[in-house]
């Protein structure tokens, strides 16, 4: 009989549960529940790479940080493994964007039995809404009932991020008080960090004169960087906040090349969690240039120019720069 992926989920949590219950694991002095490592960490998972690195920036040396859905990974469209469900169940904290981005982590915790404590990163942000897909036909006929989904990729506002780790610094000081220290020390340091990243994104975009600020990629994931840093996002082909959408029809095609040729930019932006051939393909249609790919979801590889969430930060805006300056 042939093994499915939710059996084998229960067999990794039914062996988890037996080595709990066995008192190891625990932190030194009498902690039985697991939420900390053998050495007294605190034991915390993160979503996706992006998050995982502004939490571990943080945590420092103090916590045991995991992340789920790893570099060059699409968190849309992540499936967990039952690795992830033993990984969530040993975790004292998780820290995820929400927005509707991780579409798969309520069954992931509930099927874990997880007494994480879950936290939203993203939580008192304003946010932005998603990209409209309806026809005027159809926004007539939904009414009242024509809403759409947040957009959840705050992260491209570094004032954003700010306030995604200044929200990781108060849980972590509530949850492991006896570090509060340290992880305030941390925060200020980074936090420091940022501010600077977002004032250098604020220099550099100025060689791109206002009329050139177009921005045409995979899917809309950069509409808090344009609102922020004084951009338009003129095209996007997968036309949704979410890749799981497919790939736009021959007429959807056609009006997207006319888009881009409209909109008289110089070149358009792949992203590193998706396949370049459809954007290969626009671009050669529309006649204008495929900058090289940007980090949108996901960071890079280690030893990649989007390894870390400020190298990213700088990666993108270098390279969009560089594409639509005179």
């Amino acid at each position: 009989m042939r093994t499915t992926r939710r059996s084998l989920l229960i067999l990794a949590l039914l062996g988890l549960a037996s080595v709990v219950g066995s008192g190891c694991g625990g932190k030194p002095g009498g902690d039985g529940g697991g939420r900390f490592t053998n050495s007294g960490k605190l034991r915390v998972v993160a979503t996706y790479s992006i998050l995982g690195d502004l939490v571990k920036n943080v945590a420092g040396d103090e916590a045991e940080v995991v992340t789920l859905v790893g570099p060059d990974g699409d968190a849309h469209t992540f499936d967990p493994s039952p690795q992830d469900g033993m990984t969530v169940a040993d975790a004292q904290v998780i820290f995820e964007n929400g927005v509707g981005f991780e579409t798969w982590l309520d069954k992931l915790y509930s099927s874990s039995a997880s007494k994480a404590t879950r936290v939203v990163v993203t939580k008192g942000l304003e946010f932005r809404e998603g990209q409209c897909n309806h026809t005027k036909a159809e926004r007539e006929k939904l009414g009242p009932a024509h809403e759409h989904e947040d957009d959840p990729h705050v992260w491209h506002d570094v004032k954003n991020a700010i306030h995604m780790v200044e929200i990781i610094r108060d849980t972590l000081c509530e949850i492991d008080p006896g570090h509060a220290d340290k992880y305030r020390a941390n925060a200020a340091a980074y936090l420091a960090k940022l501010e600077a990243l977002h004032a250098w994104v604020e220099k550099e975009v100025e060689a791109v004169p206002r009329d050139r600020r177009k921005l045409v990629t995979n899917h809309d994931t950069f509409g808090y960087f344009a609102d922020r840093y004084g951009f338009t996002v003129a095209g996007t082909v997968l036309q949704s906040v979410s890749t799981e959408a497919g790939d736009p029809s021959a007429a959807e095609f056609a009006k997207l090349i006319e888009a881009v040729k409209a909109a008289k930019v110089p070149a358009i932006f792949a992203e590193n969690v998706h396949n370049p051939k459809l954007m290969e393909r626009l671009a050669t249609e529309a006649g204008v240039r495929l900058a090289p790919p940007l980090y949108t979801d996901a960071l890079g590889k280690p030893g990649s120019d989007g390894d870390t969430y400020e190298k990213m930060v700088r990666h993108n805006v270098t390279t969009i720069v560089e594409a639509l300056k005179p």
